[in-house]
């Protein structure tokens, strides 16, 4: 059985952002939600790096009711995007599709949050863990909140894959439908971990930057760490169109392998080998019709990576299609980048028009394509691809049309 898996829901909130419109708005005009911050653990124990927060979340937290008020921020954020993507679609899980609707939610981390509370407690001031630290920890916890709130019973669980985390959900959960384990699906990933002890790791691995996220800029520094949340409802083709649903587009290519090599170095052969798989079955006839959201970290080792894997994948029209990297305003949201940078790549394809690479000021010869540099471009898109590239050599491509 393979079956058509269409796109009818958006919800999101990342430091761009408090729902999916604004989001977008803001993606369009280039505004970049990247501000310095200090994190403490207390006494003395405090880092200062940039990031790209979610300001003013508590009020809306609180808001989402009781179960919620005892979760980690990692799951609030999937929460609040499930809550958005669902209501947009308008699909109703009461009637039945529930116990064929799956939930898979991805995260890098899980609950940081709670796991740093716990630890600081414990050691600084002598406390015992909070008894639901376990719960608000785990990695399936956005996922399982999110089948229980909407009684989605299909298959359920997280995905923890780093940086590829949101893009592998997205896919899973199409391939799911496509295949008919499932006839829907709330997919996406959710990742908080602006903390003291989380961002003292990333610190120590010396590819952060202590400015701003400058992808495929000859100056770049290194990443921004984001927090928030994307989250899609997917649906089989034909059930969406006869219960009338808005339906953003069609998800039609999913590619995932290995590089097989290293940990941290990024494998032009397996980006390449990603986008191949996402694209196998994607006719592109204008290639400057093809808009990339690019992994684009701003680090030293992924841009020049990322621009290789391109041109082997597409050749001499690697230069009539345009890329940017959305992480230049909204940060690395990590295990959730693929969730959100989805969602950004569906609007451009939708709207025509490409979110561009904003802090970008110098040209790298080893950086050589189209990236949009700080200002959006209107743009006719047929296809819009979504890369995400991970730790431990993961990596996950997904590919978009219009319906």
């Amino acid at each position: 059985m393979t079956r058509r898996v269409v796109v009818t829901g958006l919800g999101g909130v990342c430091a761009t952002g408090a729902n999916v419109p604004e989001f977008w708005e803001n993606l369009k005009a280039g505004k970049c939600g990247i501000d310095k911050r200090t994190y403490s653990a207390g006494e003395g124990l405090d880092i200062t790096l940039p990031v790209a927060p979610v300001d003013n979340f508590e009020t809306r937290a609180a808001e989402l009711g009781r179960d919620m008020t005892r979760a980690d921020r990692f799951t609030q954020f999937a929460i609040a995007a499930a809550d958005e993507a669902v209501a947009d679609s308008g699909i109703d899980l009461a009637s039945g599709l529930g116990a064929r609707t799956a939930a898979i939610i991805g995260t890098g981390i899980g609950g940081q949050a709670a796991m740093d509370a716990a630890y600081i407690g414990m050691l600084r001031h002598g406390r015992r863990p909070h008894p639901l630290s376990i719960l608000k920890t785990i990695p399936n916890a956005a996922a399982s909140h999110v089948s229980i709130r909407y009684g989605a019973r299909g298959p359920a669980f997280a995905i923890s894959s780093a940086c590829a985390s949101g893009a592998h959900a997205i896919g899973v959960c199409a391939e799911f439908i496509r295949s008919g384990v499932a006839d829907a699906g709330i997919a996406g990933a959710s990742e908080a971990v602006l903390t003291f002890g989380a961002l003292e790791a990333w610190k120590a691995m010396h590819i952060v930057s202590d400015e701003l996220c400058r992808p495929f800029s000859k100056n770049r520094k290194g990443l921004v760490i984001g927090e928030g949340a994307g989250v899609l409802v997917l649906e089989e083709y034909e059930a969406a169109k006869a219960r009338g649903a808005k339906i953003y587009a069609e998800l039609v290519g999913f590619g995932m392998n290995a590089d097989g090599k290293d940990m941290i170095n990024p494998d032009v052969n397996g980006a390449a080998g990603a986008m191949r798989i996402a694209l196998e079955t994607v006719k592109i006839d204008d290639p400057s019709a093809v808009y990339i959201n690019a992994h684009g970290t701003g680090t030293l080792m992924n841009d020049p990576t990322e621009t290789k894997a391109i041109r082997d994948v597409f050749g001499a029209d690697a230069d009539k299609l345009v890329v940017s990297s959305t992480k230049s305003m909204h940060g690395h949201l990590l295990g959730a980048a693929g969730g959100i940078e989805a969602i950004a790549s569906i609007l451009a394809l939708k709207n025509g028009v490409v979110p561009p690479t904003v802090n970008y000021d110098e040209p790298d010869p080893a950086c050589d394509l189209d990236y949009a540099p700080n200002e959006a471009k209107e743009r006719k898109i047929d296809v819009a691809i979504s890369n995400s590239f991970a730790f431990g050599g993961l990596n996950a491509v997904l590919a978009f049309k219009r319906v």
